[in-house]
């Protein structure tokens, strides 16, 4: 059996301070919650800033530290080796432990290693400019994709060739690279949970509805000691999307501008595994919004070392924007008739029943209540066809 990874996007409402019993509602809760991610995105944006050079991007895209020895998956254990967080500290007087140190350092190392793709854009289409930046040649771009990384979409060609147009025209040369054409990427306030041990946060299933979250939450913004940090426990609703079988992992913490504590859960399931024998073409389908959906086909190359899947780059695309704006018509028509129907019922109600004109206009939203449901129909139809 294989498994299957996912995430899910909970609220946390409220929790209960594990010492006393106290409960925090979830004004307080989120205040506190913004505490650590206000920490969270200062450090992390000052780390980031502090690398952000081609020099320190040429060690992590090398992947080995100082000694030649790989550097570990973990973001935060590869910028250890690195001795990269060594100059980034709290500020004067705010108590931060390790772990919380890890969340931020995992945080850093994501965000710079995110850069990499960016960068080796940026480097091929350095590489291969051509002699107008408004129309490349047949030639021009076959040497662009050659020095291309695998997988560049159209869509990111055409934006960093823009990108760096615009630097040209400003400053009459082309930029030396990623970190010249652009300045340190901006870091969401958001806390990384899953870098942390259990002396920072545990969570467990307590049933097939609901998971409890134990974490270390600041109690001020900026907490002097250790006795500042004091866990909490909180109770998560779980999505009917989270199987019972499902396994729960360490989530991210992140306040949102609407005032909601987001709980970003990521789960796994066991799924049937595909046999590794036998299968040579894959269809995969993606849903979109310009175009309903969109699909390509893969087909397995190769053997053992050298096996991998190629595609032509063809899309597959399912049309329904002739349906799509038939269900807008409809849609529009039906709010109309609505509203002709309520605006009759008023006016009845209004008269009063010995009028004369009080039944008229109760004929006539009756005629409207008839077309009314006609047109739902309609659109219920259209949209049991589309699916």
């Amino acid at each position: 059996m294989a498994r299957l990874m996912a995430t899910a996007t909970c609220t946390a409402f409220s929790g209960v301070l594990e010492a006393t019993g106290e409960r925090v509602g979830q004004r307080v809760l989120l205040e506190r919650v913004g505490f650590l991610a206000g920490l969270s995105r200062e450090l992390t944006g000052a780390l980031v800033a502090a690398r952000w050079d081609e020099a320190s991007l040429d060690v992590l895209a090398a992947g080995v530290d100082g000694r030649g020895e790989v550097l570990p998956s973990k973001g935060w254990m590869a910028l250890r080796r690195l001795e990269w967080p060594q100059a980034v500290m709290p500020p004067v007087g705010v108590y931060v432990s390790d772990r919380v140190r890890r969340g931020v350092e995992e945080y850093a190392a994501r965000t710079l290693r995110l850069a990499l793709h960016r960068r080796g854009i940026v480097a091929a289409v350095l590489a291969a400019w051509p002699a107008d930046p408004g129309r490349r040649t047949d030639a021009e771009w076959t040497a662009l994709r050659v020095a291309l990384p695998a997988g560049v979409t159209e869509a990111e060609i055409r934006n960093r060739t823009r990108q760096v147009r615009a630097y040209l025209a400003e400053h009459d040369c082309l930029p030396a690279g990623l970190c010249a054409l652009e300045g340190p990427p901006q870091v969401a306030g958001q806390v990384l949970l899953a870098a942390m041990d259990r002396q920072q946060v545990t969570l467990v299933r307590v049933d097939a509805a609901t998971a409890r979250l134990r974490v270390r939450l600041p109690l001020h913004a900026a907490p002097a000691t250790g006795r500042d940090w004091v866990w909490h426990v909180i109770d998560i609703r779980l999505p009917a999307t989270i199987t019972p079988d499902a396994v729960l992992h360490t989530p991210t913490l992140r306040p949102t501008p609407a005032g909601r504590i987001a709980v970003d859960l990521p789960h796994s399931r066991p799924a049937p595994a595909t046999k590794p024998t036998g299968h040579t073409l894959a269809l995969g389908f993606d849903w979109g919004v310009n175009t309903l959906l969109t699909g390509t086909l893969g087909r397995l190359t190769g053997k053992g070392q050298t096996r991998r899947v190629v595609t032509d780059g063809r899309p597959l695309i399912f049309d329904a924007t002739t349906i799509s704006a038939r269900l807008h018509r409809l849609r529009g028509n039906r709010e109309h008739l609505a509203a002709k129907r309520d605006h009759h019922r008023a006016l009845a109600d209004g008269l009063g029943s010995p009028h004369r004109a009080w039944a008229e206009h109760l004929d006539r939203a009756r005629v409207l209540e008839t077309e009314h449901a006609r047109v739902c129909a309609r659109i219920r139809h259209l949209n049991a066809a589309l699916a």
